[in-house]
């Protein structure tokens, strides 16, 4: 029997770090990834995750884990497709250092993603964005703060990543603009909004000397967390309800900001180039998700033809009594 934890060791901090280069945030995606897989093998097979077996973890085990994600914890079949993502590529690298384990990793391969809907992305509509954005106090330290994150979240449409690496030296003098490091280490610079940057420059007069380069830290001085992220807005996002109806009931989360500036962007330009780059797409292809969502070109294409005529008539009800005795048998 093969002990588990020394390849998972290897790959994440060799592997993944050294040779690849992979950035924190996917490191920390793939180990969520095996975290939940072996809470769950624990469980299954009654053993402690670090007694776990490499021979243990055949292609039955993790079929039954991706069906778990989706029935028992509500996951989308685009994170089950993540985790399988993260579990394959673990298996490639094991090819290599268990010869052995050649054909349980031939099946564990052979596992297919899941085919996922492709639907509209939401947004937020102007109304709804601007609620959002009057909803922290700006008389308060911490509602300048929420306040100077949310707009440069929707200004700049940046991952939570993103933004809770932004850095104070990233930020240019007078808070014109910023550098973005993104995903796949692609840096981008972003000109703000006359209003962000007037944000911007309200919580960096009262932010102070902390220790953490971050741009935003929390009541302790500690950078945000993507979590911490999540809890602000869903605190203003409630604050903003009550002024709001539409909001009710609808999912904010940090990617729904980003979703509405792309379109805030796309409505503004028309032109699916510039999105791309103002999010920082490294394929124009993604992008192409904004346009099915904007009705824009539609209404364009919808007055530029001719439609087809109409076949004149008017409907007659047939007579009340005549309707009747018809229905007699």
């Amino acid at each position: 029997m093969t002990s588990l934890a020394p390849h998972i060791e290897a790959f994440l901090r060799e592997h993944l770090v050294r040779h690849r280069g992979a950035s924190q945030h996917t490191c920390d995606s793939y180990a969520y990834s095996f975290q939940s897989l072996f809470e769950f093998a624990s469980r299954k097979l009654k053993v402690a995750p670090s007694a776990l077996m490499l021979e243990q973890l055949d292609a039955a085990l993790i079929s039954s884990f991706l069906e778990h994600l989706e029935t028992a914890r509500g996951n989308s079949a685009e994170t089950r497709n993540i985790r399988l993502a993260a579990l394959r590529s673990f298996f490639r690298f094991l090819q290599h250092r268990e010869p052995a384990a050649v054909e349980q990793v031939r099946r564990v391969l052979a596992i297919p993603f899941k085919k996922t809907d492709t639907r509209l992305v939401p947004h937020l509509v102007q109304e709804e964005m601007q609620a959002l954005l009057d909803a922290p106090d700006p008389s308060t330290r911490q509602g300048v703060r929420d306040r100077a994150m949310l707009h440069l979240a929707v200004c700049a449409g940046l991952r939570v990543s993103e933004l809770t690496g932004l850095r104070t030296d990233d930020v240019a003098p007078q808070s014109a603009s910023i550098r973005v490091r993104g995903k796949g280490r692609r840096e981008r610079a972003l000109p703000l909004w006359k209003t962000t940057a007037a944000a911007l420059r309200a919580w960096l007069a009262i932010r102070g000397s902390v220790a953490s380069p971050e741009l935003f830290v929390n009541a302790r001085g500690e950078p945000f967390s993507r979590w911490g992220v999540a809890y602000v807005l869903r605190r203003h996002t409630k604050t903003a309800d009550r002024k709001c109806s539409t909001l009710h009931g609808k999912q904010v989360s940090p990617h729904v900001l980003r979703h509405t500036c792309a379109m805030v962007v796309l409505q503004a330009t028309q032109d699916i180039r510039k999105v791309s780059l103002w999010l920082g797409h490294s394929n124009l292809t993604t992008t192409e998700v904004y346009v099915r969502a904007d009705p824009t070109e539609k209404l364009e294409a919808i007055e530029a033809v001719v439609p087809p005529s109409l076949r004149k008539g008017k409907f007659r009800p047939p007579d009340k009594l005549l309707a009747l005795l018809k229905g007699k048998p």
